[in-house]
Protein backbone atom coordinates (compact mmCIF):
# COMPACT_ATOMS: atom_id res chain seq x y z
CA UNK A 1 0.00 0.00 0.00
CA UNK A 2 1.32 3.44 -0.97
CA UNK A 3 1.35 5.99 1.86
CA UNK A 4 0.75 9.71 1.38
CA UNK A 5 4.28 10.51 2.52
CA UNK A 6 5.51 8.17 -0.27
CA UNK A 7 3.64 10.10 -2.94
CA UNK A 8 3.74 13.66 -1.58
CA UNK A 9 7.21 15.15 -1.54
CA UNK A 10 7.82 17.70 1.26
CA UNK A 11 8.53 20.35 -1.37
CA UNK A 12 5.27 19.67 -3.23
CA UNK A 13 3.27 21.44 -0.53
CA UNK A 14 2.17 25.03 -0.09
CA UNK A 15 0.10 26.95 2.44
CA UNK A 16 -1.57 30.37 2.18
CA UNK A 17 -1.55 30.21 -1.63
CA UNK A 18 -3.61 32.90 -3.32
CA UNK A 19 -5.08 32.21 -6.77
CA UNK A 20 -7.66 33.90 -8.97
CA UNK A 21 -9.27 30.77 -10.37
CA UNK A 22 -8.72 27.17 -11.43
CA UNK A 23 -6.35 27.95 -14.28
CA UNK A 24 -3.94 29.85 -12.03
CA UNK A 25 -4.31 27.19 -9.31
CA UNK A 26 -3.39 24.45 -11.79
CA UNK A 27 -0.38 26.50 -12.99
CA UNK A 28 0.86 26.84 -9.40
CA UNK A 29 0.29 23.13 -8.72
CA UNK A 30 2.14 22.36 -11.98
CA UNK A 31 5.10 24.53 -10.92
CA UNK A 32 5.32 22.67 -7.59
CA UNK A 33 5.08 19.32 -9.42
CA UNK A 34 7.78 20.36 -11.89
CA UNK A 35 10.13 21.39 -9.08
CA UNK A 36 9.41 18.30 -6.96
CA UNK A 37 9.04 15.52 -9.54
CA UNK A 38 10.83 16.75 -12.66
CA UNK A 39 7.69 16.78 -14.81
CA UNK A 40 6.89 19.46 -17.38
CA UNK A 41 4.80 22.21 -15.75
CA UNK A 42 2.85 22.97 -18.94
CA UNK A 43 1.97 19.29 -19.38
CA UNK A 44 0.72 19.07 -15.78
CA UNK A 45 -1.37 22.24 -15.98
CA UNK A 46 -2.89 21.17 -19.30
CA UNK A 47 -3.65 17.62 -18.08
CA UNK A 48 -5.37 18.97 -14.93
CA UNK A 49 -7.41 21.48 -16.97
CA UNK A 50 -8.36 18.79 -19.48
CA UNK A 51 -9.59 16.49 -16.70
CA UNK A 52 -11.47 19.36 -15.07
CA UNK A 53 -13.35 20.00 -18.33
CA UNK A 54 -14.98 16.56 -17.87
CA UNK A 55 -16.46 17.72 -14.57
CA UNK A 56 -15.38 19.52 -11.43
CA UNK A 57 -13.08 17.67 -9.04
CA UNK A 58 -14.34 19.85 -6.19
CA UNK A 59 -16.25 17.35 -4.06
CA UNK A 60 -17.65 19.68 -1.42
CA UNK A 61 -16.77 20.99 1.99
CA UNK A 62 -14.07 23.25 0.58
CA UNK A 63 -12.04 20.30 -0.78
CA UNK A 64 -10.91 19.46 -4.32
CA UNK A 65 -8.93 16.52 -5.70
CA UNK A 66 -7.84 17.48 -9.19
CA UNK A 67 -6.11 14.54 -10.87
CA UNK A 68 -4.55 13.56 -14.15
CA UNK A 69 -2.48 10.87 -15.81
CA UNK A 70 0.81 11.93 -17.33
CA UNK A 71 3.06 10.30 -19.90
CA UNK A 72 6.60 9.90 -18.63
CA UNK A 73 5.66 9.73 -14.95
CA UNK A 74 6.92 6.53 -13.30
CA UNK A 75 5.04 6.72 -9.98
CA UNK A 76 2.08 8.34 -8.24
CA UNK A 77 2.82 11.92 -7.16
CA UNK A 78 0.83 14.33 -5.06
CA UNK A 79 0.76 18.09 -4.61
CA UNK A 80 -1.15 19.52 -1.67
CA UNK A 81 -1.97 23.22 -1.35
CA UNK A 82 -4.01 25.27 1.08
CA UNK A 83 -5.62 28.33 -0.48
CA UNK A 84 -6.09 31.62 1.31
CA UNK A 85 -8.53 32.97 0.41
CA UNK A 86 -10.63 30.03 -0.77
CA UNK A 87 -11.26 30.02 -4.54
CA UNK A 88 -14.35 29.40 -6.65
CA UNK A 89 -14.14 25.87 -8.04
CA UNK A 90 -17.59 24.80 -9.32
CA UNK A 91 -17.67 22.23 -6.52
CA UNK A 92 -20.72 20.00 -6.13
CA UNK A 93 -21.92 22.14 -3.19
CA UNK A 94 -20.88 25.43 -4.89
CA UNK A 95 -18.64 26.21 -1.88
CA UNK A 96 -15.26 27.77 -2.58
CA UNK A 97 -12.27 25.45 -2.18
CA UNK A 98 -9.33 25.93 0.19
CA UNK A 99 -7.88 22.40 0.49
CA UNK A 100 -6.52 20.92 -2.75
CA UNK A 101 -4.87 17.50 -3.08
CA UNK A 102 -3.73 17.08 -6.68
CA UNK A 103 -2.90 13.53 -7.73
CA UNK A 104 -0.67 12.84 -10.74
CA UNK A 105 -0.42 9.27 -11.99
CA UNK A 106 1.52 7.41 -14.67
CA UNK A 107 -0.34 7.09 -17.98
CA UNK A 108 -0.92 3.33 -17.56
CA UNK A 109 -1.85 3.29 -13.85
CA UNK A 110 -5.52 2.34 -14.21
CA UNK A 111 -6.36 0.46 -10.99
CA UNK A 112 -3.60 2.06 -8.89
CA UNK A 113 -4.80 5.55 -9.91
CA UNK A 114 -8.39 4.76 -8.91
CA UNK A 115 -7.37 3.11 -5.61
CA UNK A 116 -5.17 6.02 -4.60
CA UNK A 117 -7.85 8.51 -5.61
CA UNK A 118 -10.34 6.63 -3.44
CA UNK A 119 -7.92 6.69 -0.47
CA UNK A 120 -7.33 10.43 -0.85
CA UNK A 121 -11.08 10.96 -1.08
CA UNK A 122 -11.76 8.89 2.07
CA UNK A 123 -9.04 10.76 3.94
CA UNK A 124 -10.45 14.15 2.92
CA UNK A 125 -14.06 13.19 3.70
CA UNK A 126 -13.13 13.11 7.38
CA UNK A 127 -13.89 16.57 8.71
CA UNK A 128 -11.34 16.25 11.52
CA UNK A 129 -8.54 15.54 9.00
CA UNK A 130 -9.49 18.51 6.86
CA UNK A 131 -9.70 20.77 9.93
CA UNK A 132 -6.18 19.69 10.95
CA UNK A 133 -4.88 20.32 7.43
CA UNK A 134 -6.47 23.79 7.39
CA UNK A 135 -4.61 24.55 10.62
CA UNK A 136 -1.19 23.86 9.06
CA UNK A 137 0.70 27.12 8.73
CA UNK A 138 3.72 25.73 6.89
CA UNK A 139 4.59 23.09 4.31
CA UNK A 140 6.46 21.20 7.04
CA UNK A 141 3.39 21.10 9.28
CA UNK A 142 1.27 19.99 6.32
CA UNK A 143 3.69 17.16 5.51
CA UNK A 144 3.75 15.99 9.14
CA UNK A 145 -0.06 15.92 9.19
CA UNK A 146 -0.28 13.98 5.92
CA UNK A 147 2.28 11.43 7.08
CA UNK A 148 0.87 11.12 10.60
CA UNK A 149 -2.81 11.44 9.75
CA UNK A 150 -2.70 8.45 7.47
CA UNK A 151 -0.96 6.33 10.08
CA UNK A 152 -3.86 7.03 12.45
CA UNK A 153 -6.25 6.39 9.58
CA UNK A 154 -4.76 2.93 8.93
CA UNK A 155 -4.72 1.91 12.60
Amino acid sequence: MVHFNDIVSPDALATSLSVNGKKQLFQKIAALAARSYGVDADDVAEALLERERLGSTGFGGGVAIPHAKLAGLDRMCGVVVLLDPAAAFDAVDDAPVDVVFALLSPQDSGAEHLKTLARVSRYLREEAQVTRLRGAKSAEALHALLAGGEARDAA
